[in-house]
């Protein structure tokens, strides 16, 4: 229950978080946003769609996070010829020593705690399937046999933006199913002299796994533990609501250039990410303030825009922003 929050347990979070954020800072040069969105996905329970064209440091993210805990990791290389079962493993027909035959499960590279599904939408929506129900059911099933998943069990996959050639776009169905969507884009001078400092000389920056499974599984329960009062869920109700154009309450922006709305997902994800800001701020409960900051990276995937606003160079986040504005808090009881 909520009320079992104590203040030990809180710093505790507090202080686990930021010594797993301090120890990806030493090989990260700067994205302090992301590290913290991707990471505040991660103690929520939640999956992380990376969105930035190539050389940004997607893949290296996932790697440093995979070595500052001691989690087992595996990376999945998507391309167009990549089938399911190379993601879920299949089962293999083997001999013992005795001469007996048989059938064997060989786990595929799902069967990790951390997954780093890279350059997700160049995979055949078959294969993207098949990561994507493991990310929904924590399980596989091959051969009539279900086999459960690490825990925790975490995805994060990677996109490129502008290179879609040859690529599969994710359904909105599938892409709903991650918790976070985070952009990365281009530091600036100050972030490209660190980056050169850190990669071109001969120190290796050293990275030591400074949380368990246990512990991250810890900070995953306080997470659900936090308190969120009435107001507060209806504020996040009514923001992911004004994301419909056929509501009378929407937006001009939201009539103007959405087809879909956000799903009932999408105020779960409010929910849970505001909960761990709540957390880092010290509290037990969450705030509006809380739901307003997580709004981006929770919904910015989940909204459908029309052709209007794509003539127009209309942004989801451009859309979100006018619901935040036009979204007034309600009344605390």
């Amino acid at each position: 229950m909520a009320e079992d929050i104590s203040p030990e347990s809180i710093n505790l979070f507090q202080e686990r978080f930021q010594r797993l954020r301090t120890e990806i800072g030493k090989r990260i040069v700067g994205y302090g946003d992301v590290v913290e969105q991707v990471l505040t996905a991660m103690m929520a329970g939640g999956h992380v769609l990376v969105e930035g064209v190539p050389g940004l440091g997607k893949t290296l993210l996932v790697r440093t996070i995979s070595d500052a805990t001691r989690l087992t990791f595996r990376r999945i290389q998507f391309t167009p010829d990549l089938m399911p079962a190379d993601i879920t493993g299949t089962n293999i027909f083997y001999e013992d020593e005795h001469g007996a035959r048989a059938f064997r499960f060989q786990q595929g590279p799902i069967f990790a705690h951390l997954v780093l599904g890279d350059e997700i939408n160049r995979a055949t929506p078959k294969t993207q399937s098949a990561i994507l129900e493991a990310m929904q059911e924590q399980s596989v099933t091959v051969g009539g046999q279900t086999h459960e998943l690490p825990t925790p069990f975490w995805v994060l996959a990677t996109q490129n933006p502008i290179e879609m050639e040859g690529t599969y776009p994710l359904p909105e169905a599938q892409v709903d199913r991650f918790l976070f969507k985070v952009n990365l884009t281009l530091q600036g001078e100050d972030e490209l002299l660190g980056i050169i400092d850190r990669t071109t000389g001969d120190d290796e920056t050293e990275v030591a796994p400074v949380l368990s499974g246990e512990e991250i599984g810890d900070m995953q329960r306080t997470v659900r533990q936090v308190l969120v009062a009435e107001f507060v869920q209806r504020y996040a109700s009514r923001i992911a609501l004004g994301t419909h154009p056929d509501r009378d309450d929407a937006s001009d922006m939201t009539r103007q250039y959405v087809r879909f709305g956000v799903s009932p997902r999408g105020v779960q994800a409010l929910i849970l990410a505001a909960k761990v800001r709540a957390l880092l701020a010290g509290r037990i409960n969450v705030s509006c303030q809380d739901v307003r900051g997580v709004v981006h990276p929770a919904l910015r995937h989940r909204i459908i825009r029309n052709f209007e606003a794509e003539a127009d160079g209309v942004s989801t986040d451009a859309v979100l922003d006018s619901v935040r504005e036009a979204v007034a808090e309600p009344a605390s009881t």
